[in-house]
C-alpha cells in the first residue's frame, strides 16, 4: 500500500485533470486540456499557486479577458473536438464567478462538457462579509454560485479537501457521458483552496472513461424499418449529433444507398455535403425552400442526432401531412422520443449500420427522387439571385456570406452565432467539408463568436478559422482578440456593421411595430429618441488597437482581395463591412414569435390578423 499523497486541495486538483482520458473507437483523448483563468482574491493563491507550482505544460494555462469569453472558447473547443476533450475555466469569487454563467448555459443548452472551477466564499465563514460576498437572509451557506445550478448538469461545492474524493469523479463521468454533458460546476471555497489532506495516491492514477457505440432495440429497429418501406416521401433532419458521434460517412452511405433527402439543422451543418445528391440543405426558419417544401409533405421524417428546435420545427408548423409519422436516432431518450417518434435510441452511427443492414436494397419511389432533383435545381437558381448583386448596394450580406464561403473552402472553418447571420449563413452556405461550419445557435449568444473562433482553433490548429458576427456582437465581447494575439494565433475576423441590432430590428419592424430601441443612433428631437444619425464605429481601427490588423471592404472585390490577402497575413486579421440594414433574405417557414393582440398601432393589428392564422399551422404529435 502506497503512503497518501499531501496536498492541498487546488494542487491535487490541479494533478488530478491531467490524468481524465475519454475512449472511443480505441482511440483515447485528453478530457481537460488545459485551464483557462482569470486571478482574483478567490483563487489565485489557492487554485492559481497550484497552477504554477504543479500545471507546467501537462496542464497549460490560458489568460482570458473576460470569463465568459473563455466559457465560449472551452465550449467550441468541445464542439470542434466531438465532444472528446474540453477545457477547466476558473474565475475568482463574485463578477469573475457570475460572469461564466452565461457561458454555462451555452454549453448545457447545447450539450457540450466544460468544466467550471469558480472562487467562492470562505467555508469557515469567519471573515464573511468578504468582498465581493452576497449576503443572502435566509441561509449562510448560499453564495452567487449558486446561480450555476439550474444551468449546469453538475454542480457542488468543495466544503472540505476530503470531498474532492467523491465530487471529481463524478464530475469527469459526466463530463465524458454524452448523453448527459453540459457545464459542470465545483465551486472552490477560497479558505479550502489552501487546506491540505492526505489524498490516497490511487486517487491520482489515470482513468478512462469509455464511449460504447451502443445499437438500438431490435424491436424498436424492426418498427423503424417498417415504417421507411411504406413511406412515399420520407425525409431525414441531420442535427449536431451526426458530427459528435463521427456519422458523416455513414450518413453519406446510407443517404446514397436509400435515396431519401437529408436536410440539416445548424448543428448539423457539413453532416452531409451540399454537392450530395440528397442534401437539400438547412431546414426549418432558417431553410432553404427545398428542404422546407418537402419537409411540408413528407410522410415519415427521421430526425437524426436532433434535439428539434423550434427553429428546425418551424415552431411545429413544419410538417402538414396529415399521416406524417417520426422516428428519433439519439442517444438521448427525450430527443429520440419527441414528436411521438419510435425511437431508436443509441448512437447515431450505430444505429445508421443497423437501419442500411436492414434496409438493404430498398430506395425512395422515383417520383420522390424527381422531386428531390427538382427542388435541388431550383434552390440553385434561388440562391443565384440572393447572391447576385443589388442594383444600387455596393454590398449585402448575402453577398459577404458568398465570398467567405468561397474563400473558407474545405479546409476552413467559420464560426457565427447570433444576429442575423445565422438565418442567412444557414439558408446559403456550401458546405464543402463537415468541418467548416461551426454555429452556436442553440444559445445564439452574441459575443461567442470571437471567443468561439480562438476555441476552434486551438482544437484545430491548421485550419484558417473565421470569426463572422455583426457590429452588436462584436460590441458585447471582442476583447478575445488581445487573447489570439497574445498566444500568436492566426484568426481571421468578418464584422459587418448594420449600425445596429439589426436582426431583432427587422423582426420588429416585420410584425408591425415601429423602429425604437434596436439602432445605434444619436439621440435627438423633442422626444429624446434614439433616431439621429448613426454612430460611427471604425472597427478596423478598434481592433488594430488591440493588436490585431485592420482592413476595410466596400464591396466584393475588396472584400474577395481582403480574404486573400487574411490567408498569407500571420496573426489576426479582421475585415470590417459595411452592408444595408434593410436588403434581407426571404424566409420558408414560420416562426412563432406572439404579436400583441391589443396594440392600436395598424401594422401590429394586420401582423397579429396573420399571426393568428399561421397559428392554426400548429401540430402536436404524441
Amino acid at each position: 500500500m502506497k503512503k497518501p499523497v499531501t496536498l492541498s486541495m487546488a494542487a491535487a486538483l490541479v494533478r488530478f485533470l491531467p490524468q481524465q482520458y475519454i475512449r472511443r473507437d480505441g482511440i483515447e483523448h485528453r478530457l481537460i486540456n488545459g485551464v483557462w483563468g482569470i486571478f482574483g482574491h478567490g483563487n489565485v493563491t489557492g487554485f492559481g499557486q497550484a497552477l504554477e507550482e504543479n500545471g507546467g505544460r501537462v496542464l497549460p494555462y490560458l489568460q482570458a479577458k473576460n470569463e465568459q469569453a473563455m466559457v465560449h472558447a472551452a465550449v467550441a473547443f468541445a464542439k470542434t473536438r466531438q465532444r472528446l476533450g474540453t477545457y477547466a475555466c476558473t474565475s475568482s469569487i463574485g463578477p469573475g464567478a457570475t460572469n461564466m454563467i452565461t457561458g454555462a448555459a451555452v454549453a448545457t443548452v447545447n450539450r457540450l462538457p466544460v468544466l467550471l472551477l469558480p472562487g467562492d466564499i470562505f467555508a469557515n465563514r469567519r471573515p464573511g462579509p468578504v468582498l465581493q460576498q452576497l449576503e443572502y437572509a435566509s441561509s449562510q451557506d448560499v453564495s452567487v454560485n449558486d446561480c450555476f445550478r439550474p444551468v449546469s448538469k453538475y454542480w457542488d461545492r468543495i466544503n472540505r479537501p476530503e470531498q474532492l474524493l467523491t465530487a471529481l469523479p463524478e464530475a469527469m463521468r459526466i463530463l465524458a457521458d454524452p448523453v448527459e454533458t453540459g457545464a459542470v460546476t465545483i465551486a472552490l471555497p477560497e479558505d479550502v483552496q489552501a487546506e491540505s489532506y492526505a489524498y490516497p495516491e490511487h486517487f491520482f492514477a489515470k482513468r478512462v472513461y469509455t464511449i460504447d457505440r451502443a445499437p438500438c432495440s431490435t424491436e424498436s429497429l424492426r418498427a423503424a424499418v417498417a415504417l421507411i418501406r411504406g413511406a412515399r416521401r420520407p425525409l431525414i433532419i441531420a442535427g449536431g449529433g451526426v458530427h459528435y458521434s463521427d456519422a458523416v460517412a455513414a450518413l453519406d452511405q446510407f443517404a446514397a444507398a436509400t435515396g431519401i433527402p437529408v436536410a440539416v439543422t445548424q448543428a448539423g451543418k457539413g453532416a452531409i455535403i451540399d454537392a450530395h445528391p440528397s442534401c437539400l440543405g438547412a431546414i426549418g426558419v432558417t431553410g432553404t425552400a427545398a428542404a422546407n417544401a418537402l419537409a411540408v409533405e413528407a410522410d415519415v421524417v427521421i430526425n437524426l442526432g436532433t434535439r428539434l428546435s423550434d427553429f428546425t420545427t418551424a415552431s411545429k408548423s413544419q410538417f402538414q401531412n396529415p399521416r406524417v409519422r417520426f422516428i428519433g436516432i439519439n442517444v438521448h431518450s427525450a430527443d429520440a422520443h419527441k414528436h411521438g417518434a419510435i425511437p431508436l435510441v443509441g448512437d447515431a452511427r450505430a444505429v445508421l449500420g443497423q437501419l442500411s443492414r436492414a434496409l438493404a436494397g430498398w430506395g425512395v419511389p422515383a417520383a420522390h427522387r424527381s422531386a428531390i432533383q427538382r427542388q435541388r435545381t431550383a434552390w440553385e437558381k434561388t440562391r443565384a439571385t440572393l447572391v447576385a448583386a443589388k442594383r444600387g448596394v455596393p454590398l449585402t450580406q448575402a453577398q459577404v456570406i458568398d465570398e467567405l464561403n468561397q474563400a473558407c473552402g474545405p479546409d476552413g472553418t467559420v464560426v457565427h452565432a447570433s444576429g442575423g447571420i445565422p438565418g442567412d449563413i444557414h439558408k446559403l452556405w456550401r458546405s464543402q467539408s463537415p468541418t467548416d461550419y461551426h454555429s452556436e445557435y442553440g444559445y445564439s449568444c452574441m459575443g461567442y463568436e470571437i471567443a468561439g473562433a480562438l476555441g476552434v482553433k486551438l482544437a484545430a490548429p491548421r485550419r484558417r478559422v473565421y470569426a463572422f458576427l455583426g457590429d452588436g456582437s462584436y460590441l458585447m465581447l471582442h476583447t478575445e482578440i488581445v487573447t489570439a494575439v497574445q498566444e500568436g494565433l492566426d484568426l481571421t475576423i468578418v464584422v459587418i456593421d448594420n449600425h445596429g441590432f439589426g436582426c431583432i430590428h427587422g423582426l420588429q419592424r416585420g410584425c408591425g411595430g415601429n423602429s425604437f430601441g434596436n439602432e445605434f443612433r444619436h439621440r435627438t428631437g423633442k422626444a429624446a429618441r434614439l433616431e439621429g444619425r448613426p454612430v460611427d464605429v471604425d472597427f478596423a481601427q478598434n481592433a488594430e488597437s488591440l493588436g490585431a490588423k485592420g482592413v476595410r471592404a466596400h464591396s466584393p472585390a475588396e472584400l474577395r482581395a481582403a480574404l486573400a490577402e487574411a490567408k498569407t497575413t500571420r496573426g489576426v486579421v479582421l475585415i470590417f463591412v459595411t452592408t444595408p440594414a434593410d436588403v434581407r433574405l426571404p424566409g420558408y417557414a414560420w416562426w412563432d414569435v406572439p404579436v400583441s393582440a391589443t396594440s392600436q398601432v395598424p401594422g401590429v393589428k394586420k401582423a397579429r390578423a396573420a399571426y393568428e392564422r399561421a397559428l392554426q399551422k400548429q401540430k402536436f404529435y404524441y
